[in-house]
């Protein structure tokens, strides 16, 4: 009975892999091939590895009047790394705040918090743009990140796992004159550095696939992250570079593939400390 179930479970893992992996190798075997063939729906399944023409040309050229891929990758490279450290840092500084220090109103704020877990960005995009048009930071890099640091999750799950840090430990730390600062930085930080290193993937991935943000409030090309890149690629449908667009979907998995794979080992261990 057991090794029928576990046949069964590797079978359905094999054709969830399988759904998934196959849009990406349609990406890559389109990439090889002619965009004429692509637009009249001649796409094969087999790549033609002889042609990988598209590639250094997206990534140096650019496609459709469109930035160079590279600057582009920068771009949002910059842009998913400093919303994922940012978020991090203000969660990490928030829910401490909450949990350690006793100040007026501090069960208010947290609630503040949470209660921002039910306003999708959707809701919030037309305040959100407001505001940063009265302060100056459209088409600013500033304004691309600085609207996305803020996260009430992290902040509730680092809340969580700052509350399971036995009072003996605060209380010895205190005893041996460890400071506020110091006790965050030599206690804390360590204890949920696996759960950072998790957040740290997530973040980074959502940052990495922001689109509707980006749209409304960098207008300038310089500014254009690589998810925005690709769409601005597709024209007219009878005049688009398919293979390199297809290219530059391939490119733009790149980075966030690599902090997965690189980071691997931390974020499983973050969600198996964070399923405790």
């Amino acid at each position: 009975m057991n090794g029928r179930t576990d046949w069964t479970a590797h079978a359905v893992l094999a054709l969830g892999a399988l759904l998934f992996a196959l849009p990406v190798w349609l990406a890559f075997a389109g990439s090889t091939q002619d965009s004429a063939a692509i637009a009249r729906g001649d796409l094969s399944l087999l790549p033609n590895l002889a042609n990988l023409g598209a590639y250094p040309r997206a990534l140096i050229q650019g496609v459709m009047g469109t930035r160079p891929v590279w600057h582009m990758l920068l771009v949002s490279l910059g842009m998913a790394a400093t919303i994922a450290v940012g978020k991090i840092a203000i969660s990490i500084l928030s829910a401490y705040a909450v949990v350690f220090f006793r100040f007026p109103f501090r069960r208010t704020a947290f609630w503040i918090i949470f209660v921002t877990l039910m306003l999708p960005v959707e809701v919030r995009i037309i305040p959100t743009y407001a505001v940063m048009s009265d302060l100056g930071l459209i088409n600013s890099f500033t304004g691309l990140t600085m609207p996305l640091i803020a996260s009430a999750t992290a902040t509730l799950l680092f809340r969580q796992i700052f509350l399971a840090v036995p009072d003996e430990l605060v209380e010895a730390a205190r005893m041996d004159g460890a400071g506020p600062l110091r006790f965050l930085r030599d206690v804390l930080i360590p204890v949920s550095a696996a759960n950072i290193a998790a957040l740290f993937v997530i973040l980074f991935v959502y940052g990495w696939n922001q689109y509707l943000w980006p749209l409304l409030v960098a207008t300038d090309p310089r500014l254009d992250t690589i998810v925005i890149g690709i769409v601005r690629m597709i024209g007219v449908e009878s005049q688009t570079d398919w293979s390199a667009v297809m290219a530059t979907a391939m490119l733009a998995l790149l980075p966030p593939v690599a902090v997965v794979v690189l980071m691997q080992r931390w974020f499983v261990a973050g969600l198996a400390e964070g399923e405790k």
